[in-house]
């Protein structure tokens, strides 16, 4: 039961279908494991919403951005939940990005007064310093790592911004380490049987220890940002305080969960995004010359700073068509929490819904050439004609990343301010594949070599 590639409008009837390939026991776990982004950008040619299995599980994928958009909007409906979440609560508990409906209205409020306009203007400040040191450190064709060393300028900013403290070089990359162990494990355990997962085996003894390495070092940075007095206005202070019109200021265990969310998507979105922005430059030369030329005329040879903002729009481009092509959430699910109609099929409560950016953003009848690095299909001009939910890199409606701003933000404070003084060059062992079924869409090893301009 498939269907052609649909030529239906948003307004028009939907098609369904259902990915060939499943296996027994297993379902459509080797695909999502072995070529994951090849399969998810197939889907769309069976159907708008497409049947898959996950395990034994049956899942739904939207492949039309108006049925995506219902799911995003009708966040009661469509609750966090299904396979992928409940592994990722293992991880990061009942934190803004993996809460269920009725606890996500009160924690969205306590935590969006830490990421008002006013405060983004005072973060940008310390993304400036940061930015800078990180730029200061580099010496001629010196290679590094592109995501270990950007994700850790993420973390730092993070913990500066958010949590008003400081974090010496050990204890960034204990952090990095404790979340790759526990994220590689993390999307494979969604095909795994529970029961399988509670056995006394040594990857399961491995797994649980790492989530408790990952629990100590983030109660270790709540600890000592208390002891050095919480800043009036920064994450901690806010959920510990409360404000105007909230409920209750969160437990312990609540600030605990919030803590290693904003973390985890605080510093791999970073490394993932720049990383990519700064393979993609190299591979772009006309393109790279285009973003010189503009943090040049804007900047001058110093850091970029937030009045810089409004004036490095293709800076800003750059860096949302990465985001386009690797955003750095490629597997989501949603739970019904009711029988629902969607696209024609009746779902009943408990059905699951997995949803991925690239399953839209890299259709070729919604982005001409969707392959294609072209950072100025974001110009005005353009970006208007676009439907609603084709870019959801940040996901949509009120589950939307609370940190969408703040992230583009740093990234395109770091990546004006780096280009304004090096030249980015892939070394040539670098190895741009996606990390196989990771948590995040990372390339494996992208071993960067800076020159100076």
């Amino acid at each position: 039961m498939t269907a052609q590639k649909h030529q239906s409008s948003i307004t028009g009837n939907f098609t369904t279908g259902r990915a060939p390939g499943a296996l027994p026991l297993i379902g459509h776990a080797g695909h999502l494991m072995r070529r994951p982004i090849k399969f998810l950008e197939s889907l769309s040619t069976y159907g708008d919403l497409v049947e898959i299995r996950l395990g034994t599980q049956q899942a739904y994928v939207p492949c039309h951005p108006e049925l995506l958009r219902q799911v995003l909007t009708d966040d009661r409906t469509f609750d966090k939940g299904g396979a992928i979440i409940e592994r990722i609560r293992n991880l990061l508990g009942n934190g803004l990005g993996t809460c269920p409906h009725r606890d996500h209205r009160r924690q969205r409020r306590l935590m969006q007064p830490a990421f008002s306009k006013a405060r983004l203007e005072q973060y940008a400040e310390v993304m400036k310093r940061e930015i800078t040191a990180l730029c200061e450190s580099w010496q001629e064709a010196q290679e590094f790592d592109a995501f270990a060393v950007l994700y850790g300028l993420g973390l730092r900013v993070v913990v500066r911004t958010l949590l008003s403290s400081e974090l010496d070089d050990p204890t960034v990359e204990q952090i990095r380490h404790s979340f790759e162990r526990a994220l590689q494990e993390l999307l494979p355990r969604m095909v795994i049987p529970q029961q399988m997962q509670e056995l006394p085996l040594p990857v399961n003894r491995r797994y649980r220890q790492d989530l408790q390495d990952l629990d100590d070092v983030v109660d270790r940075i709540i600890a000592d940002c208390r002891s050095a007095g919480l800043e009036q206005g920064g994450l901690l202070a806010t959920l510990t305080d409360g404000h105007e019109g909230s409920a209750i200021p969160m437990d312990d265990s609540e600030i605990h969960d919030q803590v290693i969310t904003m973390l985890l998507g605080g510093s791999e979105s970073t490394g993932t995004t720049l990383s990519w922005a700064f393979y993609l430059l190299s591979q772009h030369p006309e393109i790279e010359m285009r973003l010189h030329e503009e943090v040049d005329a804007v900047l001058g040879g110093r850091p970029a700073e937030w009045n810089d903002l409004p004036n490095l729009p293709f800076t800003h481009s750059v860096i949302t068509e990465t985001l386009r092509l690797y955003p750095p959430g490629w597997l989501l699910s949603r739970i019904t929490t009711e029988e629902v109609e969607l696209a024609g099929t009746r779902m009943p409560p408990g059905t699951t819904i997995i949803f991925s950016p690239h399953v839209i953003q890299r259709q070729d009848d919604i982005y001409g050439r969707p392959e294609a690095f072209d950072p100025d299909r974001w110009s005005p001009d353009r970006a208007a004609d676009l439907p609603r939910a084709t870019f959801v890199s940040f996901g949509g409606g009120a589950r939307k990343c609370i940190g969408d701003t703040f992230g583009e933000i740093q990234s395109t404070l770091a990546l004006s301010t780096i280009a304004a003084r090096w030249k980015m060059e892939c070394a040539p062992d670098a190895d741009v594949r996606p990390v196989a079924f990771d948590f995040a869409y990372r390339p494996r090893r992208l071993i960067l070599r800076p020159h100076l301009r």
